[in-house]
This record gives structure tokens, C-alpha cells and sequence, in this order.
């Protein structure tokens, strides 16, 4: 009787899949298999901490310390209360990919895995069920840590975290505190870096102001003012500080939202309520002081040009000048920021932002007689008109008020006089121009800006053109290129004729003389909005007196720790109720926020913040933390943070080696964590001052996604799939017809599939191998579930190399392997080894499946050949490949395992192919030995038969032969 393989137990299935693979999760983790040493403290050798099984061949080499460090590290992962979806692990698989072929490069590979756990999602949960966030968010840990478990994930388990952990917490409100004890000295210089310019403890500030070196702003002695008064002062300076800010309110939601929390309809993201801007008293991060060394430091990292590029436009760092144009009817003077102070001669008008500081003192009592009724938007008083507009104004994003092509605005009555011509020009207020750029006011040129001239249409002003267009320009459009000046001369300057750059020096200097310019480099970067108003969120270790004074907590009162509350929510109001106030929830605790403490001048009354940090500032540091997590006394280790992060030739900054997540986070997370980074660094607590070396964005996995005739999307996994008679295909749900897309996975698009179902069909590796083998890692991949069979039938094929599914017995191969096979091995290795250095985990795969249908073709197989596919095999399918390398006799662990090199002797071709040419022209192709001399290659040329036919009798004037690839014959003429 015939037995069959699939009720023997020997079969490679899903069912022998996650026998093998829980075994061997089980046996990593009591031998502690991935653990990294660090070089001092509780995780080195000497600590033998997390050790259960000293003796355990399963252990890291004792040798491992004294290996090259390499640092992996993937980006912060929500604990979402939906788990995984297949496209999650994409980017883990693909670093635990790299890390254990690392490991057996030679490296002592350091990976770990924690939980960015504050945020919206868990606060907003909290006030809809009333359940704390701390259940809800250490819930969905416990289940997302199930699942990534399953994957065999090669992490040190020791270093992982979550940044709601109250030691956690302690660090990330005392690294706040470092930066709100400092200032950007622009005078300073680091040791190791080529820039001036970095953070300095506030105290050094504090030395020039006693000191006398450094003035205060009345020029009164430091020792003169009260304690306000000088806290009001450094807070000018302090690189944490408190302003009223223009922020994103949204009344709707009772919090302050960040630009990236509302849509481009003006709507916050959660909810749909309408987002004003409302100027309010909020912390703020001063990264604007740090603009130029983010750019200028980003050329030495290994970056994807498209990240580097959105970094830089996002800092949007622009040459310029800042001109002083005079008021027409009083001393004061309105500044400007502008690129082209070359075009001076065309301007003939003023904008400021409404929300520009200068607009009340500007505008005028009453309406001239002469002002065109568009320019007083209907109203009898210029303050009349400018309130509504700046309260229209408010209710619009900053997006809204650049992208509109309508141009709306307000005459405030006054005239500014342009230096250049002598003339008086209005002054509008327009929501076009922003406070958050350059001075918030603006030289406008209609003729020269397209944003200018759709104003000056509107409201019927001049336009004069002082750069030269082509001959064929339309005259009804603004000239945005380049050309020499135009129109722009007077009794003391004259710049006709000039290119751009020549022309802006010499009206720079002209200006400069006379009071009017100076030279400036402005940024499109504003400060860090640093405030949120939810509960879920690490409480600032801030505390103010009864003068509302910012007082800093000593370390020996951290971690502050959040009050428990009733209710979660901060309050609310009517959707369109622009002008009220945030109330968070923690400010409802009066026991919490009123306190009574000890802070060196005997008890006093203090009253806590009651704002919340925003959930960027946990993956701000954590690439620190692994480096040294359990340390209670130092945020790391320098000896520790200098051996994972420590700047080498290689990496100049320093940094984790490989930092791998998605392109969402290409601008702030990444400017965020370099921010504070550089802050560290600056403040002598780290030796890197880049957080990240080498960055990879892997793509995203998309599925198929199905909508019915609403437009409603329908459970992809309940779609049928129908073929008519034509072989055409359609999809239907529910007996009715739906229509079929690509889309991003995810819970919205109702197209989600769980790693766990593709443990349960087909076992962790398989998933692994197929996720890995879909395409290269930074590109998109769609997602197929029914193709998931083939990495599965791969493994089989290696499984059955090995064991005989019947029996389970061996069926490797006695002695070595012939000369046809040793060949396709080490070119299988020279390329996997090329491939996994560059992150080309599919191309890989792929040459693994050649070798691995060689030898099925074979009959088998011989140690010598199995023995380095297992290897190669093992970043993708470790498990498996754990099993098999036991079968080969092996009783320790294959993590460790040199990978295999090629032998040069097999990477050398049987035969190449020669071309060869007559007149330029390809006559002939032979079939020749490598290693052919250059007399019998010319030989065999000038012998072969269509090379004589092309001859046709002609003598032979001159060969040129390249061995052993090419002959050029070169007849008599």
C-alpha cells in the first residue's frame, strides 16, 4: 500500500511549519540567541544578564563583544487596536533579513523592536468608552507582540520598550528639560564639527547678562530685574519656550492640532470639524536655530535623494535681503523679506498677513474719498473691514490661503513710499501672505510674480516690468524668468542692463548704504509647535507661580506622572466657536495641577501645566534607548552610545547603521529626531550628532480592493470571483456586481489580510520568503494572496532535499558534488552575497530557487551543496533553516554561521562568446575557451565560414583582437 506523504506528519505543511517554528522561537528565546553585548553595564558578556542557559550551543558566541557593532533599526510602530496587516512587516522582515545576514558577516548586530504608544488614536478610544488608554494601548501591545513573534524576528527581547513606560518617561521629560536649560549660542562651535553655531546650558547666557558682556534689552543691569523679568528675557533664547503661537484650533475637537492632523479642506483629520487659526499661549521647540546644520549635514548620510530633497524644501532656506520701506505718513517703517530685491523698481504695492503686528497702528481712522469701494470690502471704516477679513482669515489653513487663485484683500488706508522711485504705494492686508514666512509682509511685483499680478487684476493697481521678457511673452501675464533689468534706474542708481545676481548686490548695497537693506538668509521652517491638549501624552516637568513664571522640576521629582481623571475628553465646544479657549483634561484635576512643593525657596504654591507633549517626542530619543535601556543613572552610556552610534569612517555622524520605515515620516519625525539629536550632542551626552546614518523607505504592500454601485467598499474576502464563457472575469458580492482596484491595505478599504491567517494556511517562513521575494524592498508590491503558495512549494522542494517525506528519513547525499553543480552553487553564492549587501532580498530568492531546482533536478543533493543553501536560506527562512542545519549533523546554533564565499575556480565561464566583426559589422559568433590565446583566437576568426563569405576574396589588411571577446577584421580596401 502506498503511503501518503501528507498523513505521514513528514510533509513540509502549515502544520509541521509552526511545529518547527514555535520549537525554535522557544529554544532563541531561552537561549537568549539574539542578544547583543554591549560593551559595559547590565546587557554585557560580564553581566550574563538574560541568560537562562549559560551553556546552551544556542547562546551568542562568547567572542561576540569583540565584533564590529552593526545597529539596525526599524521606525516606531503603533500598538493599533486592529494588530497587523500583511503589509505591516514588510519593512521588519526586510531588516531582520539584513541583521542575521550580518551576523554571520562577522558583526555583533544589535536589533530590537519597541512601541511608540502615546497618541491620538488611544486618547480618542479613552473618550469615546471611558476605558483608560494605558489598558487599551498595553492590550494592543500584547497582541501585536504575539504576532510579530510568530515572524521569528531576530530581536534582543532585553532592550525593548514602550514610551509609556514610566522609566521611559523619565528620560523623555528629562531630555526637555536639557533642551529648555539651553540656548543656541550662534558664536559657538562643537568639537568634531566644521559649523559655528550650538546649544549651550542657559546658564552660560545667564554669566554674559550678570557678567555685562551681553546687554539686556533696556540696558539695565541683570541684577536690577526681578526674577519675571528675567525669565521673560531668556525665553527669547531658551530652545524650549512658551509664546502665544498661531496655532491650528479646533474647537470641534477642544485641541490644538498639528499642521499634518488637518486636511486640505481646513478640516481636522478626526471628525471633520473646522480647524481655525488662533494665535495661544503654547511650548515651542526653537528648531528654527538649527536650520542650517539640518541641511548642511545632510550630505553626509546616506539618504534617498527624494528624502533629502523634501527636507531641504521643508527647511526652504532662501537668500535674500530684508528692505525697510518708510511709511508715507508717519517715522515707522515696514520691513520685508524678498529674493529679488532687484526688482525693486516694479513694486507698487504692500501686503502684510492680517495677522502682521504692525496692521493696528496702520490702519487709517476713515476712508479716503479716493479709495475704490473693492478695496473696502464693504465696509464704512478700514478697522471695520480689516476685523471681518481677519477673522475670514482665521477660519482658512495656511495651504487654503496660498493654493486660492481668487485674491481677496484690505486697504488699510496707509501708503508706504518706495525708496527706488520716490512714489507712494498702498498697503493691503491680504490672507495670501503669510506670518509664518520671512517678515509676514511683502514687496509685491505683479509684473514679476504670478501670486502679485492675479492681486494687482483684482484690485486694479499698476504693474511695471523690471526684467526683460522674451519677445513673444504675453503682456497679459506675469514674466517669472530670467533676463537682464528693465525700467529700473534713478538720479543714483542704475541697473539696467544687469543680470539678476549683479543687479541684487549693487541695489543691496545701494539700500545698505542709506539704512534701508540688509542681507539675510530666511527659512520656510517655523518653531516646533510643542503643546497638545489631550490626556494621552508624557506631562511636561514644567510647573508655574503665582507670576505665571515657567519653573524648571528638579530630576529628582521625574518621571511627572499623569493624574488619574474621570473623564479623558478636553472640552469641547460648537464647531464654528473660533474665539474659545482649550481646556484640557488635565486641568480639571485641581489636586494634580495645584501643588505644593519645595523648590529651594522654601514651600510654595505651584501650578502644573496642563498641556501634554505631542507623541513625536518619544521617537524623538528612542534610538537611544536601545542603546543602553535599562541605564537609571545616565540617559546612555557613553561607552555604550559611542559603540552603537559612535561617528566612524564610514558614517561620519554617526548613527544607527540602517534605519528602515515608511516615506510618511520622510520630513518631520526625521527632523524631529535630528533636532534633538544634534541638541545631545551639542550638550556633550552623546558622541553621534546624527541619530540616523543609512535610511531605506520600504514600499507598501497594496491589495485588491472592491466597491459596489454606491462607491462603498465590501469585504475583499468575501468577493467571489465568476469567468463567463469568453474568459473574462468578474467579482461579485452578495449576488450583486462590484468593481475592482488596487489600494493600499488597510482597515478602510475593508482589504485587510492578518498575518495570522497566512501562519494558519501556510506557516511563518513561507510568509517571510514571500513578502521577501515579492520585489525590491523601497518599491510597492501588490498583494496576492493565491501567489503566496509558490514560496511554500519552494520551501518543499528544499524540505524534500533533505528529508524523505514518507519516512522521515534522511536523504542527503554521501560524498561531494560534481563539477556542473559546484559551479551553479558558487555563482548562487557570489550573487546572493552581492544581492543581500544591497538590500535585493527577491533577487536573492531567486537564485536560491535555481540552485535549489538544480539540484531537485539532480535527484539530491550532498552536504557540500545543502550545507551553504541552508545558510544563505536562514535570513529568509530561519526556522526551517535551523531544522535542516540539525539535520546535517550541526548541534548549535545557525545564526552564527560564517555565510559562505564563492570559490573563484567555479565563477570562471566553460566558454564565452566572441564576436566577431568585419568592417564594423557583427558576421560571426564563436563559442571559445576563456582563456584562448589572442594567435588562436585570430585564428579561429579568420577561419570561420561566414566571416570568409564576408571576405568575399578580399585581402586581410589589419586584425584587432581583444580576447577572448571580440575580432574586428579590417580587409584591403
Amino acid at each position: 500500500m502506498t503511503t501518503n506523504p501528507e498523513e505521514t506528519g513528514f510533509r513540509y505543511d502549515a502544520v509541521l511549519a509552526e511545529k518547527i517554528e514555535k520549537s525554535w522561537q522557544h529554544t532563541w528565546e531561552q537561549a537568549g540567541t539574539f542578544h547583543a553585548p554591549n560593551p559595559t553595564g547590565d546587557l554585557s558578556l560580564t553581566a550574563d544578564l538574560g541568560r537562562q542557559d549559560e551553556e546552551s550551543p544556542y547562546s551568542p558566541p562568547q567572542g561576540l563583544g569583540e565584533r564590529e557593532s552593526l545597529y539596525i533599526m526599524d521606525m516606531f510602530p503603533y500598538p493599533s487596536g486592529a494588530g497587523l496587516h500583511v503589509g505591516h512587516p514588510l519593512g521588519y522582515l526586510g531588516t531582520d533579513v539584513y541583521g542575521r545576514y550580518q551576523r554571520m558577516r562577522g558583526h555583533n548586530v544589535m536589533h530590537a523592536l519597541s512601541y511608540d504608544a502615546f497618541g491620538l488614536p488611544a486618547d480618542l478610544y479613552a473618550v469615546q468608552t471611558g476605558q483608560h488608554p494605558r489598558i487599551t494601548t498595553d492590550a494592543n501591545i500584547t497582541n501585536m507582540t504575539r504576532q510579530l513573534r510568530r515572524l521569528g524576528l531576530a530581536h534582543d527581547a532585553r532592550r525593548s520598550f514602550a514610551t509609556t513606560d514610566d522609566d521611559f518617561v523619565r528620560w523623555t521629560q528629562w531630555i526637555f528639560l536639557q533642551i529648555f536649560n539651553s540656548w543656541y549660542d550662534p558664536e559657538a562651535r562643537t568639537d568634531g564639527e566644521d559649523s559655528v553655531g550650538a546649544a549651550r546650558p542657559i546658564t552660560t547666557l545667564i554669566e554674559s547678562f550678570e557678567q555685562g558682556t551681553k546687554q539686556t534689552p533696556d540696558s539695565r543691569p541683570w541684577s536690577e530685574l526681578s526674577s519675571a523679568e528675567q525669565e521673560n528675557i531668556l525665553q527669547d533664547y531658551r530652545l524650549a519656550y512658551v509664546s502665544e503661537s498661531p496655532v491650528n484650533w479646533c474647537p470641534g475637537l477642544g485641541t490644538v492640532l498639528a499642521n499634518e492632523e488637518v486636511t486640505s479642506e481646513g478640516l481636522s483629520e478626526r471628525g471633520n470639524f473646522p480647524v481655525y487659526t488662533r494665535r495661544l499661549r503654547q511650548w515651542n521647540m526653537r528648531i528654527t536655530a538649527y536650520a542650517d546644520r539640518l541641511i548642511d549635514d545632510l550630505d553626509d548620510l546616506d539618504w534617498p535623494s527624494a528624502v533629502r530633497s523634501m527636507q531641504v524644501n521643508w527647511i526652504g532656506r532662501s537668500k535674500g535681503a530684508l528692505l525697510r520701506l518708510p511709511v508715507a505718513t508717519s517715522q515707522s517703517q515696514v520691513e520685508v523679506y524678498t529674493t529679488r530685491p532687484d526688482t525693486l523698481f516694479g513694486a507698487t504695492y504692500l501686503v502684510l498677513s492680517p495677522e502682521h503686528p504692525q496692521v493696528a497702528e496702520l490702519t487709517a481712522a476713515h476712508w479716503d474719498e479716493a479709495t475704490p469701494d473693492s478695496w473696502r470690502g464693504g465696509h464704512p471704516t478700514p478697522a471695520e473691514a480689516i476685523a471681518a477679513y481677519q477673522r475670514a482669515a482665521a477660519s482658512k489653513t495656511d495651504a487654503d490661503r496660498q493654493q486660492s487663485r481668487d485674491k481677496t484683500g484690505i486697504f488699510t488706508g496707509s501708503d508706504a513710499v518706495n525708496p527706488a522711485t520716490g512714489e507712494q504705494i498702498p498697503i493691503f492686508i491680504a490672507d495670501y501672505v503669510l506670518m509664518g514666512y520671512g517678515t509676514g509682509a511683502i514687496m509685491a511685483v505683479p509684473a514679476e510674480d504670478a501670486r502679485d499680478w492675479d492681486f494687482a487684476k483684482s484690485f486694479g493697481l499698476p504693474y511695471v516690468r523690471t526684467v526683460a521678457p522674451p519677445a513673444d511673452h504675453d503682456e497679459d501675464a506675469a514674466f517669472t524668468g530670467t533676463g537682464v533689468m528693465i525700467n529700473s534706474s534713478n538720479d543714483e542708481i542704475d541697473i539696467n542692463g544687469l543680470e539678476i545676481d549683479a543687479a541684487k548686490a549693487k541695489i543691496t548695497e545701494w539700500l545698505s548704504d542709506r539704512g534701508l537693506a540688509t542681507e539675510s538668509t530666511q527659512y520656510r521652517l517655523r518653531d516646533w509647535l510643542f503643546s497638545r491638549q489631550r490626556y494621552w501624552g508624557e506631562p511636561f516637568p514644567i510647573v508655574y507661580n503665582e507670576a505665571g513664571t515657567p519653573i524648571a522640576l528638579p530630576d529628582s521629582m521625574l518621571p511627572v506622572e499623569l493624574p488619574e481623571v474621570d473623564d479623558f475628553a478636553p472640552r469641547t465646544f460648537a464647531a464654528d466657536d473660533a474665539d474659545s479657549e482649550p481646556e484640557p483634561a488635565l486641568g480639571r484635576n485641581r489636586d494634580w495641577v495645584e501643588v505644593e512643593l519645595d523648590l529651594g525657596d522654601g514651600p510654595q504654591k505651584y501650578y502644573r501645566e496642563t498641556n501634554t507633549m505631542p507623541n513625536w517626542a518619544g521617537s524623538s530619543w528612542y534610538q537611544l534607548r536601545y542603546a543602553d535601556p535599562h541605564n537609571t543613572e545616565r540617559l546612555v552610556d557613553p561607552v555604550n552610545e559611542n559603540y552603537w552610534l559612535g561617528p566612524r569612517e564610514s558614517k561620519p555622524r554617526g548613527g544607527a547603521d540602517l534605519y528602515v520605515g515608511g516615506a510618511e515620516h520622510s520630513v518631520l519625525h526625521l527632523l524631529y529626531a535630528r533636532f534633538w539629536h544634534k541638541i545631545l550632542f551639542d550638550l556633550g551626552h552623546v558622541t553621534s550628532s546624527e541619530p540616523f546614518h543609512r535610511l531605506v523607505n520600504q514600499g507598501y504592500i497594496q491589495a485588491y480592493a472592491y466597491t459596489d454601485s454606491r462607491g462603498i467598499y465590501v469585504p475583499a474576502a468575501e468577493v467571489e470571483e465568476k469567468t463567463d464563457a469568453n474568459g473574462e472575469s468578474s467579482f461579485w458580492y452578495d449576488d450583486a456586481q462590484v468593481n475592482r482596484e488596487y489600494g493600499k491595505i488597510g482597515k478602510s478599504l475593508k482589504n485587510s489580510v492578518s498575518p495570522d491567517e497566512m501562519y494558519d494556511a501556510y506557516g511563518a517562513d513561507t510568509f517571510r520568503v514571500y513578502e521577501m521575494s515579492m520585489g525590491p524592498i523601497e518599491q510597492a508590491r501588490p498583494w496576492e494572496t493565491r501567489a503566496v503558495v509558490g514560496a511554500q512549494r519552494f520551501l518543499q522542494r528544499v524540505w524534500r532535499l533533505f528529508v524523505d517525506e514518507t519516512t522521515g528519513e534522511s536523504v542527503i547525499r554521501d560524498g561531494t558534488s560534481d563539477p556542473a553543480t559546484l559551479k551553479v552553487l558558487h555563482q548562487v553564492i557570489d550573487g546572493v552575497r552581492d544581492d543581500m549587501d544591497h538590500l535585493r532580498f527577491n533577487t536573492a530568492i531567486s537564485k536560491l530557487i535555481v540552485l535549489t531546482n538544480h539540484a531537485t533536478k539532480q535527484g539530491g543533493a550532498t552536504a557540500d551543496v545543502l550545507e551553504p543553501l541552508v545558510i544563505m536560506l536562514a535570513p529568509f527562512a530561519p526556522h526551517l533553516a535551523e531544522e535542516l542545519w540539525t539535520k546535517l549533523g550541526h548541534t548549535s546554533t545557525l545564526t552564527y554561521a560564517v555565510f559562505p564565499a564563492a570559490d573563484p575556480q567555479h565563477l570562471v565561464a566553460d566558454q564565452v562568446t566572441c564576436v566577431v566583426q568585419v568592417k564594423g559589422k557583427v558576421r560571426a559568433r564563436l563559442e571559445v575557451d576563456p582563456d584562448i590565446s589572442s594567435e588562436e583566437l585570430e585564428k579561429l576568426a579568420l577561419e570561420s565560414p561566414n566571416a570568409l563569405k564576408a571576405l568575399d576574396g578580399a585581402g586581410v589588411r589589419k586584425v584587432i583582437v581583444r580576447a577572448p571577446k571580440l575580432v574586428n577584421i579590417v580587409p584591403d580596401a
